[in-house]
């Protein structure tokens, strides 16, 4: 367990010299995707091509450790927002979390959809994988791997590799919105896989809103419009789950959405995921009732 608390100066200098140092944005080597690169914000630009459909895809979980107060994060901010939209690898559902850390709130600029619970998720992923310090940006593929959130060719391999574990089947069956803006969803998670028989699991339910923008007006990013992929709402764990149950587990919550999230643009992510190892064990979205 982790201290949330700012870093000092000299954290924040080295997050810079890290990300800066690491950050480019390199191809995407995959079929259905040409990167076409400009000197200012390299874009994504999806080229046709013909190809089998597909009947059935693998769903991975990508979360993405950002904020608007780093320079570097905007590009892979779009990276995991053409992940998600465009779903350029083959037999992979990308599910994307952005989460926006608390520790870039200086220089003049406070990340609105920054949290300190997205910080402590980070922290301890990085004690997960032995890293001396959180960085941004930082791109977590099924809680197994880690690297920097620009890193294009970084992210395909890591999702492929992904694909080669089973999955454990879950269900969302959401409800329209009440007056009240709460909604019911009914998460159904069945038998757990490449589990470990000793080691429990966490249910968990995020709500992320996508197509969302701020113009930021201080710190790095300074006069630039900035655009967001699956920025998460709200993240809440609803319950546990052991390999060595038969039943499976059936949970009914109520989602609470706030007045100024646009119902049009949520989403719910449920995953499972096992609580050392940090391995995603299953993970599903469902658009949001309204």
């Amino acid at each position: 367990m982790f201290e949330n608390t700012a870093p000092s100066k000299k954290h924040r200098d080295s997050f810079k010299r890290v990300t800066r140092m690491k950050n480019t944005l390199p191809l995407l080597a995959v079929a259905t995707l040409l990167f076409a690169t400009s000197a200012a914000n390299p874009p994504l630009v999806a080229t046709p091509q013909s190809a089998p459909a597909q009947t059935e895809r693998t769903p991975v979980l990508v979360e993405l450790f950002t904020s608007e107060g780093c320079s570097t994060c905007p590009p892979a901010d779009t990276l995991l927002s053409k992940l998600a939209s465009l779903q350029p690898i083959a037999g992979a559902e990308i599910i994307a979390l952005e989460e926006h850390v608390d520790y870039w709130n200086h220089d003049g600029w406070v990340d609105s959809y920054s949290s300190s619970d997205w910080t402590l998720r980070q922290q301890e992923y990085v004690a997960h994988f032995k890293g001396k310090s959180p960085f941004t940006p930082q791109m977590v593929v099924d809680g197994q791997s880690q690297f920097v959130g620009t890193n294009a060719r970084e992210a395909q391999t890591s999702i492929q590799e992904a694909l080669q574990h089973p999955k454990t089947q879950i269900s969302i069956t959401a409800e329209s919105a009440t007056k009240s803006d709460v909604s019911r969803i009914e998460v159904r998670v069945g038998n757990l896989t490449s589990a470990s028989l000793q080691e429990p699991a966490d249910v968990w339910v995020a709500v992320t809103e996508s197509n969302l923008e701020t113009a930021v007006k201080a710190g790095e990013n300074a006069g630039k419009t900035v655009q967001h992929a699956a920025i998460v709402r709200s993240l809440h764990k609803i319950g546990t789950v052991q390999a060595k149950d038969s039943s499976p587990f059936v949970s009914t919550q109520q989602i609470k959405f706030k007045s100024n999230w646009k119902s049009e643009n949520l989403r719910i992510v449920v995953f499972v995921q096992e609580r050392r190892s940090f391995r995603v064990l299953g993970v599903a979205s469902a658009r949001a009732a309204s």
